[in-house]
């Protein structure tokens, strides 16, 4: 059995791949590449993206490079060459010494841009930007040809000469490819190769005032890196033809450019140009944003690699686009989290509740289970003493019906710790609101169970006062109102979609005294209250704590009733 047939095909680009293995394509060789563009943070679309091409090295025993496409100076910085490097290791990939930039090859590319002006097939266009739009024809309507697609190759090769010394200003001239003005592909009517940009670049400097079109570097250093597999996502499907007409007229090595579809996720824009927008206009606090659909957003907000891993896996590899609910996601880390992460008690909106025949000066310490999905993580000891806080919304002075919980008379489980029943109130002279519960123990109740068999209807959370650490939580909300963002009335955009309380700080919230030895980065469960991680805002005075995603599952609620339709 060959190599090929020893991988099982789970999406229709590594059967492509397999049966190229077995015809002895490309010498039985697989390398692909990621290739983002470092104008912005990557995103959990650029997940899919990582993971489908280090993915498919992976299984079939290939290679994948890491290629910055740098070709746009005016909006590339080192800054976000580092954060997608930082990403990409932390989603669990590795280039090993492969990482190249599209600037390496500039030298490479100008000279394949003169040899195809001498050829014949480019020339220098001295049309606007404004002039070519309308020269390009439309959908429905041929373009034209520009004025300057008959000049002598010499004529050319002077000119773009020129165009390179730096003597002409931005946007005057345009190299462009001598194609087909009536071709029912406008990608294919005359595409500009360089552009004029006096600008300096990340790495190369001043060296250049022309810069090479994506379509066209793209190609080319696919061409030269010897990549077997280009796949792109499927807005570059018309964009294909292209890709091969340059490799072709080039007589180069030549790469099979495959399309998929890209991720579209609900309550989320997914453009960079739109997500730059939020940060420099303040929307949210940067791109690490734990509201933001950024890698290094998803990372502060607690998401583990292994979850979005298995939701790049779970989502598949598709031909045509479609929405994936964030729900979905919220799954994949929810089911990860879960078995992973360790147990504490903590109580965001406090009341105090005082134990009122229980001594003054005692203080035990209390078995808790660190996570009971995962006996091999053991336990640890709770504090427990006279005064402790629970949840505001576990108490009602007055409850309505199918209230279980803390009210006058009734008698609850304390997590790990005992049964207590509610005597009264203390409330504040002024207000009238609550200040105190008063409660009893069952001091037989120890651990949580009553050696005479009774049963209560809730059990509770809560944290010793005399012990609880002071701590700050963050709890986040969709960025967006609506499943579809961009699906806005005329005259408004996503921004008008934009939810108005989609972050509530809490400053005064307890948590457990073991919360102390975690460090930012860290996740785990706050009991009935959901799954948090260590904000790195934290200092040794207070901890800062952000909420990754909530214990509700929705997805298994959506998944089970479409089986139930089933």
């Amino acid at each position: 059995m060959s190599e090929a047939d020893s991988v099982r095909p789970s999406d229709f680009i590594r059967e492509i791949i397999r049966e190229d293995l077995n015809a002895g394509k490309y010498d039985s060789r697989v390398h692909t590449r990621f290739p983002p563009e470092p104008n912005g943070y990557l995103h959990i679309g650029h997940a899919k993206s990582i993971c489908l091409n280090f993915g498919i090295a992976r299984d079939f025993r290939g290679l994948c490079n890491l290629r910055f496409d740098d070709t746009n100076p005016t909006k590339e910085e080192v800054e976000y060459v580092e954060s997608i490097k930082e990403d990409v290791r932390w989603l669990g990939f590795d280039w090993e010494e492969r990482i190249y930039y599209a600037s390496d090859y500039f030298d490479q590319m100008y000279a394949y841009a003169v040899q195809l002006i001498r050829e014949g097939k480019a020339y220098v266009c001295d049309l606007s930007p404004d002039e070519m739009r309308e020269y390009r024809g439309t959908l429905t309507e041929p373009g034209k040809e520009s004025p300057y697609r008959s000049r002598s190759v010499e004529e050319n090769v002077d000119m773009f000469a020129r165009m390179r010394a730096g003597e002409f200003r931005d946007g005057s001239r345009t190299l462009r490819a001598k194609i087909d003005m009536s071709s029912g592909n406008i990608n294919m009517r005359d595409p500009v190769i360089y552009r004029i940009l006096h600008a300096e670049h990340h790495r190369t400097g001043g060296k250049w005032c022309i810069y090479p079109m994506y379509d066209f570097a793209h190609c080319v250093s696919d061409s030269i890196e010897r990549i077997t597999h280009s796949i792109c996502t499927l807005e570059f499907e018309d964009h294909r033809p292209l890709y091969d007409w340059f490799l072709r007229q080039l007589n180069v090595y030549h790469p099979q450019q495959i399309e998929f579809a890209r991720l579209n996720l609900s309550f989320t824009v997914m453009s960079k140009r739109k997500l730059l927008r939020l940060v420099e206009g303040k929307y949210v606090n940067s791109w690490d944003d734990p509201r933001m659909p950024t890698l290094s957003g998803l990372r502060r907000r607690g998401y583990t690699p292994e979850a979005i891993r298995n939701f790049c896996d779970r989502i598949g590899v598709a031909k045509r686009d479609s929405v994936v609910d964030i729900a979905l996601l919220e799954y994949c880390i929810r089911e990860h989290l879960n078995k992973t992460a360790p147990r504490f008690m903590a109580v965001l909106r406090p009341l105090k509740v005082v134990i009122t025949n229980y001594p003054d000066d005692q203080t035990e310490e209390l078995e808790a289970v660190n996570n009971p999905e995962d006996t091999a993580m053991g336990t640890r000891k709770v504090p427990f003493s006279k005064v402790l806080y629970i949840e505001q919304e576990d108490f009602r002075e007055d409850p309505p019906k199918q209230f279980y919980r803390l009210s006058p008379g009734r008698e609850v489980r304390l997590r790990y710790a005992y049964y207590v029943t509610c005597t009264g109130v203390v409330k504040d002279d002024s207000t009238g609101q609550i200040k105190e519960v008063h409660c009893t123990y069952d001091p037989a109740t120890r651990g949580g169970d009553s050696p005479d068999g009774r049963k209560v209807k809730a059990t509770l959370h809560w944290v010793s006062a005399a012990h609880a650490l002071e701590a700050e939580v963050r709890l986040y909300e969709n960025l967006f109102m609506k499943p579809d963002p961009e699906d806005t009335e005329a005259g408004s955009d996503f921004i008008s979609c934009m939810k108005p309380n989609s972050l509530e700080i809490m400053s005064s919230c307890y948590i457990e005294p073991e919360l102390a030895g975690l460090r930012p980065g860290s996740g785990c469960q706050f009991e009935r209250l959901g799954y948090f991680c260590i904000d790195p805002d934290s200092t040794d005075i207070k901890l800062v704590f952000n909420r990754t995603v909530t214990l509700k599952d929705t997805w298994a609620k959506i998944e089970k009733g479409q089986k139930g339709k089933g």
